[in-house]
Parts: C-alpha cells; structure tokens; sequence
C-alpha cells in the first residue's frame, strides 16, 4: 500500500522477527504512517468508516483476530485514525499487477511476483507468532500481509483481480493475515474466505503441505468463487476490466502459466526462473506495475525464498535471517 524506504542507492526490504507485537513492529508503524495516514485520509475523512464500525466488522468476521488488532492498535499510539487504519476495513481503493501459480513438482511449492510501485510498499518481511503457530510473509499496512507461510504448512498469496467495483467489505491484505494466523489447511482457508467480505475483486491461491491447492476470486458483489486453478494473474474468470489487463498483460501472463504447467518434468529451479525473466517479470516501475519480488514458498518444508534477479534471501520458520536487502530497480 505505501512507502518502504527507498533511495538513489535502490529500496531496502528488511526482515523483522518478533514473536509478539513489540517495539520492532511499533518502529516501523511509526516509519510509515505518515505516508498511510496521507493514503487513508486523501478522499476525506469522512469517507473513511468510523473506528466503532470497523470493530464491530471485526467482531463479526474475525473475532479470533480481535484481541491482536486491539494490541496493536495500543502499542502504535492508539488514536481513532490509527485505529480505523489497521482495521482495513472499507479502505480506499488499490490496485496492483501480481502474477502466481503453483507448481505441479514433487512437493507443494507456490511462487509469486509482486507487481507495484517500489514508493508504495512496506518493504518489511514480518515472522512473529502472534496466536500459537509461527507466520512468516511480506507485510502490507503493517498489520496485512501480501503473502505469506505459516507453521502448519500453508502458503497463500494474493493478485488484484481486475475489476473496478468497490463496496463494503475489507483490505485484502488482513484477510490473508487472518487465515495465515487461524488456518491450518487449503480447505479450512477455503472456508474463510466464503465468509469474510472483501471490498475489492481479489485473488487468492492457496496450497498446503499435502499439495491440495486452490484460486478464490473474491469480490463484493459476488462473495468467494472457489475454483481448482492453480495460476492467477489480474483478471477472475473473464476479462471484465480491460484496458487494466491489456496494460498488464494479465491473460498473456495466465496463458503463459499455464502452458508452464504442462511441463511436467520442468524441474522447480526453470519453474521458479520463469518468474525472473518477460513476461512474468515486469519493468514498468514507472506505471505502478513493476516487478518487486518474487516470493517461493515451500509448505511441507516451512520455507521461504525472497528473489531479485541477482539474489536470493532464504528463510525457514524456524530460524530467520534478520537483516537487510537493499535492491536497485530500473527506471
């Protein structure tokens, strides 16, 4: 959604571990809400829904999550804008490129490019184990998550799904939050998002350590399509938007996949390659669609691998590398 840190000398991405939320966590609220708060409040505060009525939106659609969100509510200072903030509740409206697919080796894998602008990203891999089972995933908002892992051996991962509508329902990015820290499986996250409304058209692969993989395509008006494909780009079952699929090449990029997956004997190394180079790799940072990260996850093994064209940063579950990347990206 906003700003990471990012200079002439490229845009630093850092890994942050904290089991609970605590003063790292608080630090980089503290980084990036300037550039939030000018993001949350832009078409009036009074567009915005009131901090009672995103917890009431808690309470009912996610209310395992609600003594964390209070927490961090309080550990960031607290206020009313704060709070409405990280409830994600009806926010203002985004959009992003992305493209994912899962990958039909001999172990479950699921690999992501994440397509935006390098000024509009938290830049901050998040590890904390906040309600019993360690997560691990690239945050959004702080609070959300674009993708992630957690110890039960799911993966999920989110795309923009290519529609313009707008309505009641909230950010994405907590509800892939959400299932990484309650589920457990791609069925049990299949569930959630049947039940919990989304105010964009999103898509969401999933896949668990036994392989079972799913794409939901959600939206405000429709709920949560659960479909047995395991690719999506920035379109759902048709092209509904397009001049944004056309500028993103979404349906070059899904037909793409998919021939890709027909590969059978395609080794995960040339699998995860085709992610680093056209067209699934993106160089349009000028447009808002340029290529951040690619994102592989490993369910069965607790993994995750972080990828740029001339590096890789790797992480397990169960013993991070703390640290910084600093990348360069054209244009």
């Amino acid at each position: 959604m906003i700003t990471g840190e990012m200079d002439t000398s490229g845009f630093t991405f850092q890994m942050v571990s904290e089991a609970e939320p605590g003063g790292r966590l608080k630090e980089c609220f503290g980084r990036l809400w300037p550039a939030y708060h000018k993001w949350f409040v832009k078409e009036g505060i009074e567009a915005r829904q009131t901090y009672l009525g995103g917890l009431r939106a808690l309470r009912q659609h996610m209310p395992e999550l609600v003594p964390t969100y209070e927490t961090v509510v309080e550990l960031v200072g607290g206020t009313d804008l704060q709070a409405r903030f990280l409830s994600f509740y009806c926010p203002p409206a985004y959009l992003s490129g992305c493209s994912q697919a899962v990958w039909p080796g001999d172990e479950p894998m699921m690999v992501r490019n994440y397509d935006y602008s390098p000024a509009l990203c938290d830049g901050m891999i998040l590890h904390s184990r906040w309600n019993g089972q360690w997560v691990m995933g690239m945050s959004d908002g702080v609070f959300g998550l674009l993708d992630g892992i957690n110890e039960s051996g799911l993966a999920v991962s989110l795309t923009f799904g290519g529609r313009r509508i707008v309505g009641d329902g909230f950010g994405v990015p907590l509800i892939i939050r959400y299932i990484l820290e309650f589920c457990k499986t791609t069925k049990d996250a299949a569930e959630t998002l049947k039940r919990v409304p989304c105010h964009m058209a999103y898509n969401v692969t999933m896949v668990d350590k036994s392989g079972k993989h799913l794409t939901a395509y959600l939206s405000p008006d429709a709920g949560a399509i659960i479909t047995d494909t395991p690719v999506a780009t920035n379109h759902q079952d048709r092209v509904e938007w397009h001049q944004h699929a056309r500028a993103t090449a979404s349906v070059e990029r899904e037909k793409f996949l998919l021939h890709r997956l027909t590969l059978h004997d395609e080794p995960a190394e040339r699998f995860i390659g085709a992610f680093l180079k056209p067209p699934l790799y993106s160089t349009a940072y000028g447009r808002g669609f340029g290529t951040l990260y690619t994102a592989v996850y490993w369910p069965a093994r607790g993994t995750a691998e972080y990828r740029w064209p001339d590096e890789t940063w790797t992480h397990s579950l169960g013993n991070v590398d703390e640290g910084n990347r600093t990348i360069l990206f054209p244009g």
